[in-house]
């Protein structure tokens, strides 16, 4: 047995030398730099080096050797050779001098690491002149060894110094969504149409990156989903609003919505990369929103990409502001991490309310705290501003917050100034269940006017791998944001709540079929209109 192990061993240096075949790659670490031993003294033993001219003039060093049982002998009682990672021995063979060198090498190091340790007493003398013998037999082999395990080195750093390249990676998405309103009334107390309809959303992300961690994202996106219903100016309105679509509110609204005629154009113009190992920074040239600069996404894992619609992907406060900007997301070791972004709508217009600072703009400032690898909570706080006659959502034609009711949307025929809070967080109870949720309020400062308080929360339940690994059942309950009170005396007098159920079957790891139901109750907060119900399938194709 003993011999089996010392052939074993030895065996495994043939990996570090390209001319000899490779018997045992299974121990890469028995190889490393040879520390000199000189014979002259029992602490080093010398080694001289000599060349070889070719690997076919060396000879097979079998096990009836001096040189085999002097190592033997020393493998027993310095423990300098461990054997194969699965306990196997393997030793019904000769060596070549290559293998053996490999095993005298370890067993060099195990001497020296012994005499280093201040532990020489347990080195025999003997044992050391055997050593320096061996080593003078097999200086060749030794030395061959090395400078070749150097070569691999130096080999192995130019490689991870030049393994990347500046590579653009297309990265898609087409979501064919059919959708309908089944049952209730739109905003204005009248029934609801239902005329059910399919549409599209296509993405195509490019990915680039220059130098393996950084990413410079374009986003190529076209899409024909008329929003169910949305928030529009009306001056001839009390409120300075009225509703538009089906439902004539963003309650309900779906999260893939948005209607570009069928025209693509660039949604997402960003570039990500690291200032330092744990800061990241987001410079957007466009985008639509902060989740955008990755504030949100790991707050609400499931449904951000799992919900049917616009409300369930994560807490209203975070569509206060889209565009151009720049974010940092700095880590403090595993705990926590901060957020902080900067988003302008119309940063490219010159004009007067427009630009980086003279108009419209979104700040954000973000706690989150890490429970455990798939737990965590965050708190936000977001500071917007809309000019009279501007939104803070550059896709739709006046939004707040992109959900809710027509008042939490108003701007009231004035400036608007928004503070606005979140607490939002994950909490993975168990592989197959997840409980999350949020709470929001925003202070709503119609300037010149008076202020209004916002507010909407919502619970989530998450069931991941729900009848098959890789699908999703999820169910919410909320409230969409809501006026609460104001100065004006508008506010939101009846109670509603927007309750939705989805169903995420993956076909394969390309394909996905989502059945989805969204049921609002009173829709925008008036209990004379009827429960509006909307049925979806969405099927994603992503590549």
């Amino acid at each position: 047995m003993k011999l089996h192990l010392l052939t074993c061993a030895v065996t495994v240096s043939s990996l570090l030398v390209s001319a000899i075949s490779v018997r045992a790659a299974e121990t890469p670490n028995l190889v490393a730099q040879i520390p000199p031993i000189v014979p002259a003294n029992p602490q080093t033993i010398e080694n001289n080096a000599g060349q070889v001219t070719s690997v076919s003039q060396l000879s097979d060093v079998r096990p009836t050797d001096w040189a085999f049982q002097a190592l033997q002998s020393l493998v027993e009682r310095y423990g300098c050779i461990a054997g194969y990672p699965d306990r196997t021995y393997r030793g019904n063979r000769a060596l070549t001098r290559f293998e053996f060198a490999a095993g005298l090498n370890a067993c060099l190091d195990r001497v020296n690491e012994l005499i280093a340790a201040s532990t020489a007493d347990l080195v025999k003398k003997e044992d050391l002149a055997t050593l320096q013998r061996l080593q003078q037999e097999f200086a060749t082999e030794l030395a061959t060894l090395r400078g070749r395990v150097d070569a691999l080195e130096a080999r192995t750093g130019t490689l991870e110094r030049q393994q990347f390249s500046t590579t653009t990676k297309l990265q898609g998405e087409v979501i064919i969504a059919a959708s309908s309103v089944v049952s209730g009334d739109n905003a204005n107390g009248t029934e609801a149409e239902r005329n059910p309809t399919l549409g599209y959303r296509v993405r195509l992300n490019l990915n680039t990156s220059f130098s393996g961690r950084d990413l410079l994202t374009t986003r190529i996106q076209a899409n024909n989903i008329t929003p169910l219903g949305q928030t529009t100016q009306d001056a001839t309105s009390p409120t300075g609003v009225r509703g538009l679509g089906v439902l004539g509110t963003n309650m309900g609204r779906l999260e893939f919505d948005g209607d570009s005629g069928g025209s693509a154009s660039i949604a997402l113009l960003r570039y990500r990369f690291p200032l330092t190992e744990s800061t990241d920074v987001y410079l957007a040239a466009t985008g639509n929103g902060f989740v955008d600069l990755d504030a949100s996404s790991q707050l609400n894992p499931y449904f951000d990409g799992g919900a049917v619609s616009l409300f369930g992907l994560r807490n209203p406060i975070y569509n206060y502001s889209g565009g151009a900007g720049i974010g940092v997301r700095q880590r403090i070791g595993t705990a926590a991490e901060v957020n902080l972004g900067y988003l302008v709508p119309n940063a490219s217009i010159p004009t007067d309310k427009n630009g980086l600072f003279n108009g419209q703009y979104g700040a954000l400032a973000q706690l989150i705290l890490n429970l455990s690898p798939s737990s965590r909570i965050g708190f936000t706080y977001i500071n917007a501003y809309a000019p009279f006659g501007a939104n803070l959502q550059p896709d739709d034609p006046f939004n707040l917050s992109a959900t809710g009711s027509n008042l939490a949307n108003s701007n009231f025929d004035s400036a608007v100034s928004i503070n606005a809070y979140g607490i939002s967080g994950n909490f993975q109870v168990s592989p197959k269940f997840a409980l999350g949720g949020w709470v929001g309020y925003a202070n709503h400062n119609y300037i010149g006017r008076g202020r209004g308080d916002v507010w909407n929360w919502a619970v989530t339940l998450a069931f991941p791998d729900l009848f098959k690994q890789g699908n999703l059942g999820g169910l919410l309950v909320g409230q969409e944001p809501k006026l609460t009170r104001s100065d004006l005396g508008f506010r939101d007098r009846d109670t509603s709540l927007h309750l939705e159920a989805f169903y995420r079957y993956r076909i394969n790891d390309n394909i996905s079929i989502t059945p989805g139901v969204i049921w609002v109750t009173n829709p925008d907060y008036n209990e004379n209109n009827n429960d509006a119900v909307i049925g979806v399938v969405r099927t994603v194709f992503s590549f």
